[in-house]
């Protein structure tokens, strides 16, 4: 777990991009803007966290699941954001099965199984 509060911040560069992406191109935020913003992820990731934890230990389980991040936001009402993130991770598994099938075929073109075993396997760890 983290042990300073700054470990919890998110990157500015990430937050500026987002930010940029849902407002008008014509305004500006600040940088104190851009902070305040990436506390107020943070802590609605740790928010949302804490809840999907309580969902999984209610049925006994300590891996958390998609949907018991769903469940928890149903819980603290913010249910219009299930559609949205289950379409995003449904195309996230559509990319990610493309990129498996492609490296496995690579892999049986040049001979290397253990290659391909080797990149899905970092992959993995990447998520």
């Amino acid at each position: 777990m983290a042990e300073k509060l700054e470990d919890f911040n998110l990157p500015l560069s990430v937050v500026q991009r987002i930010v940029k992406e849902a407002i008008n191109e014509n305004v500006n935020i600040s940088k104190e803007a851009r902070i305040a913003l990436a506390r107020a992820a943070a802590v609605f990731v740790l928010y949302v966290t804490s809840h999907s934890s309580q969902v999984a230990q209610k049925v006994n389980r300590k891996t958390l699941l998609a949907e018991d991040v769903f469940e928890a936001l149903k819980n603290l009402d913010f249910g219009e954001l299930i559609k949205p993130l289950q379409t995003h991770l449904q195309e996230f598994k559509e990319s990610h099965k493309k990129k498996e099938k492609a490296t496995t075929s690579k892999s049986a073109e040049g001979g290397g199984e253990e290659n391909a075993v080797e990149e899905m396997e970092e992959d993995n760890e990447d998520e």
